[in-house]
């Protein structure tokens, strides 16, 4: 099968699976990566089963799990074109608020996960001229009252800069998508007139449809009627 691969962390709900389902709409296999292994098999038969679409059991915070999702992609599809480091959430505004241990995981999981993802498909994104994605925010571009996601989201900013520098004249793009608020699991309350997941998806369908000597490094997207 001669068909790209899109491989997406963070891919059991909201914009990671908004994502998987228009890349599969775009002719990609699937690589659906996440914690919960019952989602991805869901989502795995809606994308045409173990023949399109790849479950791939990972915590971004670890490892040997990043490791093995890219080892058994590559014994699986031979390739990787795509890889969207999607995983991430986040917490109450407030540094007396949440808990330490919650601080803990969100930085893992959005910071040095999101670094994993990178160093774990950077090799297989050199030989086939690939595109890095990372999932940033609009609030990793203007600070957040008491937000220590919204430093996380910095991070992730510099990150995609940094990996776009270290890639330069590889043939590898690299775009940060930064939404603002979006309509997910996300949030414990539906927000309303937010982005949809397939509102950003499409935005990084698009940054992936570009010509290869077109790299649009940062999207920043948010609903009509957010102010900041």
């Amino acid at each position: 099968m001669s068909d790209p691969v899109f491989l997406v962390t963070g891919a059991s709900s909201g914009i990671g699976a908004a994502t998987a389902r228009q890349a599969s709409q775009a002719g990609y296999r699937l690589v659906l990566a996440a914690r919960s292994v019952d989602r991805l098999t869901e989502l795995a038969e809606e994308l045409g089963g173990d023949q399109r679409a790849l479950i791939a059991r990972c915590d971004v915070t670890e490892w040997p799990d990043q490791e093995a999702m890219v080892a058994v992609t590559l014994e699986r599809f031979g390739r990787i074109d795509v890889a969207f480091a999607n995983a991430g959430f986040g917490a109450a505004r407030g540094f007396l608020n949440e808990s330490p241990e919650q601080w803990r995981s969100m930085v893992l999981t959005n910071v040095y996960g999101a670094a994993l993802t990178i160093r774990a498909t950077l090799s297989a994104l050199r030989q086939s001229r690939g595109h890095l994605l990372l999932t940033g925010s609009v609030a990793g571009r203007r600070a957040l009252p008491g937000s220590l996601y919204s430093a996380t989201k910095w991070a992730v900013t510099a990150m995609g800069e940094s990996a776009r520098q270290e890639l330069n004249d590889s043939g590898v793009r690299v775009t940060v998508v930064e939404p603002g608020v979006v309509d997910t699991p996300f949030f414990d309350n539906p927000v309303s007139d937010a982005l949809q997941p397939e509102d950003v998806a499409r935005a990084v369908m698009f940054a992936v449809s570009q010509p290869p000597h077109v790299d649009i490094n940062e999207i920043l997207i948010r609903p009509t009627a957010q102010s900041g």
